[in-house]
Formats: structure tokens, sequence, C-alpha cells
């Protein structure tokens, strides 16, 4: 039996202002309910995701800003931070945690920049929404072995075009290796964008 993530409720005081906060970020806006004095629902979709976030009135008994930790992948933590800026979300700068494996809680343990090694999992970029509320951007460019069981799938052009820049850039290695254009690239990169999803072995 599959179970998908399908909604995150975030704890809110005021609808409006959390509505035109996350809107600002560029989230689509699926519905906004209203069913009666006590009762609202609205409910946003990052880009390129496929779990919700719904705030509102009377939808949670949770203290409005108590929600904390709150995860969204990117493939580029840098680009990402830039694009929340300039949406107006006051995001910090990129960090990777010092321990290596994970981030602490709140800010401790933060060091400046992306992993140094770029390591998959490991940079990281915070903010908040307006009522306290805390999300963190993971950068995820390779996936563990064995995370990914269903088929190779993308979910915007942009997640596919990231995925084609880095298998130009490997596929641009593989020939000076192998000291010649390599007339089969389609294949090639073919194999590595649906190995590098899949966290396997990547080609060389």
């Amino acid at each position: 039996m599959d179970m998908k993530l399908e909604v995150v409720v975030v704890p809110v005081a005021d609808v409006d202002r959390a509505k035109a906060f996350y809107t600002g970020l560029g989230w689509r806006q699926d519905a906004d309910f209203v069913g009666g004095p006590d009762f609202r629902v609205v409910q946003v979709t990052p880009p390129g995701s496929t779990c919700s976030v719904i705030f509102g009135t009377g939808v949670s008994t949770a203290p409005p800003g108590s929600a904390d930790g709150l995860h969204l992948v990117v493939t580029d933590i840098e680009a990402a931070r830039a694009d929340l800026v300039a949406h107006g979300a006051d995001a910090s700068e990129v960090f990777h945690d010092t321990g290596g494996v994970f981030h602490h809680a709140g800010t401790a343990d933060r060091a400046p920049g992306p992993d140094p090694d770029r390591r998959s999992y490991s940079s990281f970029v915070s903010f908040r929404d307006p009522d306290g509320n805390g999300w963190v951007l993971q950068e995820i460019t390779t996936r563990l072995p064995g995370r990914v069981t269903t088929p190779t799938t993308y979910q915007s052009a942009a997640e596919l075009a990231d995925a084609m820049r880095r298998a130009s850039q490997a596929h641009g290695k593989h020939e000076e290796r192998i000291g010649k254009a390599d007339p089969d690239w389609p294949d090639w990169y073919a194999d590595y964008m649906v190995r590098e999803q899949a966290g396997q072995e990547l080609p060389t």
C-alpha cells in the first residue's frame, strides 16, 4: 500500500497575511474555501512539489508559528536562496553543518557557505513565514541508494534542465577520458540521469 505525503498543515494567526506571503513566493494557490466564520481552508503548493501546504481558520489546534523544520528540496541551493530573497523572504545565508550529516536544530553548529565538497543532502538555507513557522531548503542533487523506487521523473522543466546540465558536465569529462567525441551521447546522458536519480553509481 503506497502512502504518499499529500498535505502539511501550517498553523497561522493571520490567514490573509500567510496567503500573501506564500503566494508571494510563487507558490500556486489551489484553494481558498470559507465554510463559515470559524472555518477557512487555504491550500498552496511549492513549485514542483507533489505535497501541498494548508493553513487557515479551524484547521489546526497547534499554536501559530509552532511548525519547525519543514524541508523543501532544491537542486541548486544558491539559486534557490536568490529566488527566495527576490520574492521577499528573509532567508539565511547558505550554510552547512559542522558535523557534516544533517543540520542541528535552530542555528547551532552552522558553518557558512555550502558543504565544502558540495555533497548531496548537505547544504541548507532557512527562512520563516510571518508567524514564525520554520522552513529549510536542502540541496539534493543525487539520491542515496534505495531512496527512489518509482520510474525516473522530473517535477518541472527547470529540474529536468538542471539534471541535463549535470549530465553534460559529466559527459564532457567522459569524452576527455576517452579522447574522442562520443556519438552515443544521448544514451550516456540517459543512463547518467536515471542512475543519478536512483542513487546508483554514476557512469564515468
